[in-house]
């Protein structure tokens, strides 16, 4: 594993591998707790310029229906259009449009975040984490990050108030990112 500054030996193009790959978020539930989910319907590919980041690119698109929260009823109520809409907006995208690295280790990847058919810019500040040739001959590289956004931008503004005060639902959803991506020939 390798984390050093020079990455020109990385440049190429990359297509992450889902069966090692999290992509994931956590949201408050009435006030108190934290319910973590993942996606595991997803594709996306990087294309990276070793010798001068800001020339990379990243595309992500996951599917919507493929969300678990490890309950059943809770996934099928956030695919409704109460949350997430899946029938109307089967699909959540990101596409880069700046990539800057911020230290030794780090970069910031902004982008276009769609999910319900709203666009708005986010930037997700990610950790290089290494590469590996994997026992299949493959170049691996990892990055994690995380990111919060607010889901009211987005349109998902369900909500229940509690008896006790306060809301069913938090607004804000960290966005959790642990990539493992391969380089193609």
């Amino acid at each position: 594993m390798t984390t050093s500054t020079d990455y020109s030996q990385l440049t190429g193009t990359y297509t992450i591998d889902p069966a090692h790959t999290r992509i994931g978020f956590v949201a408050r539930h009435a006030m108190i707790t934290k319910v973590r989910g993942a996606f595991n319907d997803f594709h996306g590919t990087a294309t990276i310029n070793g010798e001068n980041p800001a020339d990379s690119s990243v595309e992500l698109t996951i599917k919507v229906a493929s969300i678990d929260t490890r309950n059943a009823d809770r996934d099928q109520h956030l695919r409704t259009n109460d949350f997430l809409a899946v029938e109307e907006h089967p699909e959540i995208t990101f596409r880069s449009t700046a990539i800057t690295q911020t230290g030794e280790d780090t970069f910031d990847v902004t982008g276009d975040l769609t999910i319900r058919g709203v666009t708005r810019q986010v930037t997700i500040p990610l950790t290089f984490e290494g590469q590996a040739k994997d026992p299949f001959g493959n170049l691996r590289i990892g990055f994690e990050g995380q990111t919060t956004i607010n889901r009211k931008d987005f349109g998902v503004t369900w909500n229940a108030p509690l008896e006790t005060g306060g809301v069913l639902v938090g607004d804000k959803v960290v966005l959790e990112f642990e990539i493992s991506a391969i380089k193609q020939d």
